[in-house]
């Protein structure tokens, strides 16, 4: 029983975790070729950067197509390998 109720709080913490580490932005140009978005971003709190307007690699190509120039998102990115790319990217509502 012990690790039933251990994992039931480290579940839903992380959860919350997550939704709290999404910054919003504005995507500013989509390149398929390269596979690359540039977004204006607010502070990204988990790399300890400010707000700014930059291009990021996406861990998963098919995030390419759920957005478009313009659309207001949410978004998580994250320094992979020496790069910061995106890891999760949603419409923001």
């Amino acid at each position: 029983m012990p690790s039933t109720s251990e994992k039931a709080p480290t579940a839903g913490g992380s959860d919350a975790a997550a939704a709290s580490e999404l910054t919003e932005g504005e995507i500013r140009k989509v390149d398929k070729d390269n596979k690359k978005l540039t977004i204006k971003h607010g502070p990204l709190k988990n790399l300890d950067m400010p707000g700014m307007t930059m291009v990021f690699g996406v861990k998963d190509d098919a995030m390419l197509d759920k957005v478009e120039t313009g659309a207001k998102v949410r978004f998580q990115a994250e320094k992979v390998d020496g790069k910061i790319v995106v890891t999760k990217i949603e419409s923001a509502r």
